[in-house]
């Protein structure tokens, strides 16, 4: 790759880059797993989940892009198979279709993973002044924090 010199010593560039690959990886699984709940769902509360899901979805994918792109203004290539996404996300995928508030409660979990994801990673970009990164993982921390919130009340009986 070519040099890059943005005030990040290349340690940290590679270091930040990594953490926003899981990242990355933590928010396409989430966007898949959410989709094919949006489009799977079924039950009394179908069309409130359904288009809730979809709100998340497509929230989801202009956020894979914003990360994405972030990795490529660090000069790392960003992982975009689903080989290479699938071998970096902590969220475990689901093969079957459970019924309606158990996907919200996956989808809660779920949520709750990409927010430990976003503070580990937070703390590297911190240490190495990369404002920028800081302030796209602290962004996306709190998208996830409010959804998992919402998610947690629709759970309560």
């Amino acid at each position: 790759m070519d040099t890059i010199n943005i005030g990040i010593n290349e340690a940290d560039r590679i270091a930040i880059a990594e953490g926003l690959k899981r990242l990355l990886a933590d928010s396409y699984t989430l966007y898949l797993q959410t989709h094919n709940f949006h489009w799977n769902v079924t039950g009394r509360q179908f069309r409130d989940l359904h288009l809730m899901f979809e709100e998340h979805y497509t929230e989801l994918a202009t956020a894979v892009d914003d990360i994405a792109e972030r990795i490529r203004s660090l000069n790392i290539v960003a992982p975009g198979t689903y080989k290479s996404l699938a071998a970096l996300t902590s969220i475990k995928e689901v093969e079957d279709i459970p019924p309606a508030m158990e996907m919200v409660k996956i989808l809660t979990q779920s949520h709750e993973q990409v927010i430990r994801t976003c503070r580990e990673i937070l703390t590297i970009a911190q240490d190495a002044n990369d404002e920028s990164s800081a302030a796209l993982i602290s962004d996306r921390m709190r998208v996830h924090e409010k959804t998992a919130w919402m998610l947690r009340a629709m759970l309560v009986a």
